[in-house]
């Protein structure tokens, strides 16, 4: 008949689905190194437990034979009981900590195995607790979230995934995305205390989360209809976001905005007041960067491809909007398009455009419709603000200046 700590390990093994020669097997393993030490045994111990009775035996190691010469290490050893009283005491002492310690792992392989398939996924959760380093989200019963803030200053292996401003109470509602699962079965820890942290790392910060947002807001975006080609973010300050439709017909910035901004005022609701731009991707690199310096209004655009550079010219008005607070329009374009981009006001710009007349081809210009303005620069380095006229570079005043022949016709006048 088995002992009573034999039918206690049983009933734990069926409530937590332990395998129970596995745990006998663990709680041998963790007795030998508890009695190696109790002991005082130079070479070691062996501990078996027997299965029928739950009876501890402990035997001394003692080495037979001669040392391996090169490692200085016995190959073969003999076996003395050495069993001290109060065995089965210790043992139980050790099983309930070594089944604390598989019940727990247990748990987060399960959550490694269904959450390392879902990385990049958005997650909704309750907040639990907060500390100066990071903060654990409830996700469900039984899995929580790592939210990590640390200092970067004091801890730069750490990760800071908490847009700057955010603060967070009890039981409050959060959106991330998941950005990481830890290996419960890694033989080297990440980070510090990484075995008493949540295994799920979450972020508040990563470009994605805009992306699954607008998938949850825009039924176009989730259907695929719609398409988010870029997204460059500043966490907690600003966005921008480059969209693209796959149907002609279809407006993709105005999905993405909705209804009088109602679907994008929701995703900056969830940001905390993060403003977000939506702008119309292009495959043309110009268009693409004139459309990612909006609100900012564009003049020209000269792409140099082989450099990825782009040199933006813009009314003299609208220059320190392109550029945006602290480079902050201009940083996000770059960011978006993938492209080094320097801003100039038309004024100052005036000579490179002359520099760069014989060089610079009709496709590289954002205003190459019928419509633009007229390219004539006075002395002074300001360049004429009116428009020209059809098929000419030139107002009807500076084409006359120029020498070319003018229409009498006062409607061929822009």
């Amino acid at each position: 008949m088995a002992s009573e700590m034999m039918e206690a390990l049983e009933l734990l093994c069926q409530e937590k689905h332990i395998d129970q020669l596995y745990l006998i097997d663990r709680l041998e393993q963790s007795l030998a190194k508890s009695y190696t030490d109790v002991l005082h045994l130079p070479f070691g111990a062996r501990v078996t437990i027997d299965r029928q009775t739950g009876r501890v035996y402990v035997y001394e190691l003692v080495p037979r034979g001669e040392e391996d010469p090169e490692t200085g290490e016995y190959s073969e050893f003999d076996e003395v009981d050495v069993t001290p009283p109060g065995t089965s005491r210790i043992a139980a002492q050790h099983a309930k900590a070594e089944i604390k310690a598989i019940v727990r792992n247990a748990a987060r392989v399960q959550i490694y195995e269904e959450f390392s398939q879902r990385v990049g996924d958005i997650i909704t959760g309750t907040v639990l607790q907060t500390t100066p380093d990071f903060t654990i989200i409830k996700i469900r019963e039984g899995v929580e979230a790592e939210l990590p803030h640390f200092d970067q200053r004091r801890y730069p292996e750490e990760r800071n995934e908490r847009p700057a401003g955010e603060r967070y109470s009890h039981n409050q509602r959060i959106r991330a995305i998941i950005i990481d699962v830890r290996d419960p079965n890694a033989t080297q820890p990440a980070v510090r205390g990484e075995r008493q942290r949540p295994p799920i790392v979450v972020s508040r910060t990563h470009p994605d989360l805009l992306r699954r947002l607008f998938e949850l807001e825009v039924p176009e975006v989730y259907d695929g209809i719609v398409e988010v080609r870029s997204i460059a973010r500043e966490p907690g300050v600003r966005s921008k976001v480059a969209v693209s439709s796959n149907d002609p017909h279809l407006d993709p910035v105005g999905a993405c905005v909705g209804p009088k901004g109602s679907r994008v005022r929701t995703v900056v609701s969830e940001l905390r007041g993060e403003r977000v731009d939506v702008v119309l991707w292009s495959d043309d690199p110009a268009r693409r960067v004139a459309a990612a310096l909006s609100p900012a209004r564009v003049s020209r655009v000269i792409i140099d491809d082989e450099n990825s550079y782009a040199t933006v010219i813009v009314p003299d008005d609208q220059l320190s909007l392109a550029i945006g607070k602290e480079g902050q329009n201009a940083r996000l374009a770059a960011r978006l398009t993938g492209l080094h981009i320097d801003i100039k006001n038309e004024s100052l710009a005036a000579g490179v455009l002359r520099d760069l007349s014989h060089v610079v081809a009709e496709d590289d210009l954002i205003d190459d419709g019928e419509s633009h303005r007229c390219e004539y620069v006075g002395e002074n380095g300001i360049q004429c603000r009116n428009m020209a006229r059809p098929g000419s570079r030139f107002c009807g005043v500076h084409e006359q200046m120029a020498g070319l022949e003018v229409s009498d016709d006062p409607d061929s006048l822009i």
